[in-house]
């Protein structure tokens, strides 16, 4: 594999001892205790299904959504799993490791399909390198993860007077990132978008449940020092404040989704800079 960008500071950002444990425990749940998951998954496979051209062989970047493994299945691609959890990966004979250390050889897939986690790695870059090399020429990559603007209401609580200011929420890519990312990185043809998502919650434990089995806790290094219980009394009031009048509290995800094709010949190439033939100045003048 070609050398990935190294991360601009030598103590990672995430911790892959906690996303390990965060993975695995993810294999301990009921099957139906994800919800983002499918959702996700349904919009993938809306998008592939308006791309004209088979994929004979594809990666699959996390082996949490067993309904999304048998689908890819039923298709007749040759599907490998790539996942960081060992006992999620054990279940569903898949690859261990992460996205920004994968090794495997270049040019072996036709598809890459990352639903959910790239917002997690420590080092972005890399893993887009490494993944843009694992694709054959006109390969897809087509992905999503939870973006910038999520989860207001948590991020203000988490501030409340009273709760020790310290980093426990991780950062977010927003679509402009993203989009030089995949440019950077080496994609034809990139493509991002948002879709807004609301989900109501009684309190913020209820969301907290949902982000554990979503595999969205915090695994920042070091982690940050657990709440104390007066802490955590506050962050509660301060996240169902402006509750709506049924007493339920409305948070958002914002799912970025994600596209780029491995460069080749026979792609749409954008107009040549000058080669246009009409006039911008006479465009703009007023009709009469």
């Amino acid at each position: 594999m070609p050398s990935a960008p190294a991360p601009a500071s030598s103590v990672p950002l995430f911790s892959p001892a906690r996303h390990r444990a965060q993975r695995d425990r993810m294999a301990r749940l009921p099957k139906d205790a994800d919800f983002l998951a499918p959702i996700i998954a349904e919009t993938l496979l809306d998008r592939l299904t308006m791309v004209t051209r088979s994929f004979p062989r594809t990666l699959l970047i996390g082996a949490h959504d067993g309904a999304l493994i048998a689908h890819l299945r039923g298709t007749g691609t040759a599907l490998s799993i790539l996942e960081a959890g060992p006992a999620l990966a054990a279940s569903v004979d898949a690859l261990v490791g992460e996205a920004d250390t994968i090794d495997l050889p270049f040019a072996s897939f036709d598809l890459i399909l990352w639903p959910g986690g790239l917002d997690g790695v420590n080092d972005v870059p890399g893993a887009l390198v490494r993944l843009r090399a694992l694709l054959a020429p006109d390969g897809l990559l087509l992905g999503a993860f939870v973006g910038d603007g999520s989860l207001p209401r948590l991020r203000r609580a988490v501030m409340a007077e009273g709760v020790r200011p310290v980093a426990r929420m991780h950062p977010q890519i927003d679509l402009a990132a993203m989009g030089n990312l995949l440019q950077r990185t080496g994609f034809a043809l990139p493509v991002v978008d948002v879709e807004a998502l609301t989900v109501r919650y009684g309190d913020v434990f209820a969301l907290a449940r949902d982000l554990r089995a979503a595999g969205l806790a915090s695994r920042l290094s070091p982690a940050p020092p657990p709440l104390i219980r007066e802490e955590t009394a506050r962050i509660a009031l301060a996240f169902a404040a402006g509750a709506d009048p049924d007493g339920r509290i409305a948070e958002q995800f914002r799912l970025v989704h994600f596209s780029g094709w491995a460069p080749h010949p026979d792609q749409p190439q954008p107009a040549r800079r000058g080669s246009g033939s009409a006039s911008l100045t006479e465009a703009l003048k007023p009709k009469r």
